[in-house]
């Protein structure tokens, strides 16, 4: 039987955090895990468009102050949570921009999609109780690790490049924690997802001078694209389901993995490279000024 959101046990009693919770998948995800109990913190670079979104979230639910583009931002969100997490989804991020840095200095895909993630994921690792969900893409696949230019200072800028490293590199990142977390005997669980193909101010607000029409013509194919909703089973699936193995990759069953009902997927072989798993690991350890404290 397929998987429907229908399928998620109750969550009452279970504190889980989303990043990007004010919009698109992570809103999806909050407004689920929120009916079926959950007391869901909707972790929001803009709490006014938080408060407007957990209106609609309703149940247990709250708005905290995150920029996943400064780490003063993650850090201090980390200090000012209390309490332990069941499950830290690491859902927010940008795609596809124009050059821009962070405060950090970081490009800004990496900033947010990564070293943002990956920070937030440290600090808050030793109070999360059952698992951490990094949100990658299929984009991955035409993603490449430049170890030596991670936050392309030395290569010409390309934005497509830039956000398949970054989905790379979450669900690099996620296959790592796993490893790392069963070598120091942790129950605790890494796994990542994918949406496939979704309607969301991800995808509109890409910008650039052939998004428009790509976004249309996918539009009229129809059965490639998705709503929010749906497009957030894969997240639900991998937060909720009880028996799912550390180290999974959900993404939609149908089509190219465009659209679909969860089932666990494959990923590319760049994505199961254990050596730059490791380097990759370390390095955002460095650069994000963080340690995951566990052994390598």
């Amino acid at each position: 039987m397929a998987w429907v959101s229908s399928s998620i046990p109750d969550q009452t009693g279970r504190v889980v955090v989303i990043t990007g919770a004010n919009s698109g998948i992570g809103l999806e995800a909050a407004k689920v895990l929120s009916r079926e109990g959950a007391h869901v913190v909707m972790a929001c670079r803009n709490v006014d468009k938080g408060a407007a979104a957990q209106r609609a979230v309703g149940g247990s639910s709250e708005v905290r102050k995150l920029d996943l583009a400064d780490l003063a931002s993650v850090h201090a969100f980390a200090d000012e949570l209390e309490g332990d997490v069941d499950v830290l989804v690491d859902n927010g991020g940008v795609m596809a921009p124009p050059l821009q840095r962070t405060v950090d200095g970081f490009e800004s895909q990496l900033g947010t999609n990564v070293m943002g993630h990956a920070a937030l994921t440290a600090l808050l690792l030793p109070r999360v109780t059952d698992r951490v969900v990094w949100l990658s893409s299929a984009m991955h696949r035409f993603g490449h690790i430049d170890l030596a230019d991670l936050n392309w200072e030395h290569r010409r800028y390309r934005r497509w490049p830039a956000y398949g490293q970054s989905k790379l590199a979450d669900l690099m990142l996620a296959y790592e924690l796993q490893r790392r977390l069963t070598l120091a005997g942790s129950s605790v669980r890494s796994v990542a997802a994918h949406p496939g193909y979704s309607s969301t101010n991800l995808q509109r607000n890409m910008g650039g001078r052939f998004t428009a029409p790509l976004q249309n013509l996918v539009a009229r194919a129809g059965f490639l694209v998705q709503t929010a909703e749906a497009g957030a089973w894969p997240t639900l699936y991998a937060a909720t389901t009880p028996d799912l193995v550390g180290g999974s990759y959900v993404g939609p069953s149908g089509p190219g993995e465009m659209t679909g009902a969860p089932h666990l997927v494959g990923s590319s072989d760049a994505s199961h490279d254990a050596a730059v798993g490791r380097a990759l690991f370390d390095q955002v350890e460095e650069l994000a000024g963080v340690s995951f404290g566990l052994p390598a």
